[in-house]
């Protein structure tokens, strides 16, 4: 078989999968026996396979891995991760684009702290995405910065992709990790200057909201006194 085909199925084969609705660790899991059985000789590649999968689990470079997926996990249940939301927002106030510059930032400061790229897009999609779709911003201001702020996930530590990246080519982790510290900070400053220079030019893509289109009662309980009566006068908004 050609590394073409080989690429295809193993590809087709997990997207088709995933679009029948199994969990994405079966679908790979399904994915890898079949291309352990394909192309490492039947049996003695699943043997191969089984031996494999014990060696990696069992590899100490890979142990802060889930330790670090259990911080974010821990970190969303909490409501710490709500909490570290709302003090962004609150330091963050007339910006062009503001809730988008929030969830930039806030991601950074996640990055910082969780070293899932997935958990961290995934909490500030569920926490985000909802509120800036509801004040009329456009889906790609709302939904670009949620996926761009991976790719800070990645740099900043702790990274679980950086751990892998260096026990699987012997490369020092320690050094990995701190050489990403300022790339990550760069990345992240320049998405936040992208954001409002973009915003600037078409303002439509991000409305200017006023104070009292919070996401929530727990939210709007916390705004200045000023602003709080004016929204208890208009009445809730969102």
């Amino acid at each position: 078989m050609s590394w073409e085909a080989a690429a295809w199925l193993m590809l087709g084969g997990s997207t088709a999968l995933l679009f029948l609705g199994l969990p994405v660790a079966f679908s790979f899991l399904v994915i890898n026996l079949l291309g352990a059985w394909l192309f490492l000789g039947g049996e003695a590649g699943l043997v191969q396979f089984a031996r494999n999968s014990v060696g990696s689990v069992a590899s100490f470079s890979l142990t802060p891995i889930p330790l670090f997926i259990l911080m974010g996990e821990v970190l969303f249940h909490t409501g710490l991760a709500v909490k570290v939301i709302d003090g962004v927002e609150h330091l963050i106030r007339q910006v062009p684009g503001r809730l988008a510059v929030v969830a930039v930032v806030a991601g950074t400061v996640f990055s910082a702290i969780s070293g899932s790229t997935i958990a961290t897009t995934a909490m500030l999609g569920s926490l985000m995405l909802p509120v800036m779709l509801a004040r009329g911003y456009h889906p790609t201001m709302a939904t670009g910065p949620l996926m761009a702020i991976g790719a800070v996930d990645m740099l900043i530590p702790p990274s679980a992709l950086t751990v892998l990246l260096g026990s699987l080519s012997g490369i020092s982790i320690s050094k990995l990790l701190i050489g990403g510290i300022v790339p990550g900070l760069i990345l992240s400053a320049a998405f936040v200057v992208y954001i409002v220079v973009r915003v600037k030019m078409n303002p439509s893509l991000a409305p200017a909201a006023s104070c009292c289109t919070r996401r929530s009662a727990t939210w709007r309980s916390s705004l200045p006194p000023a602003c709080a009566s004016t929204c208890t006068s208009r009445g809730p908004t969102s």
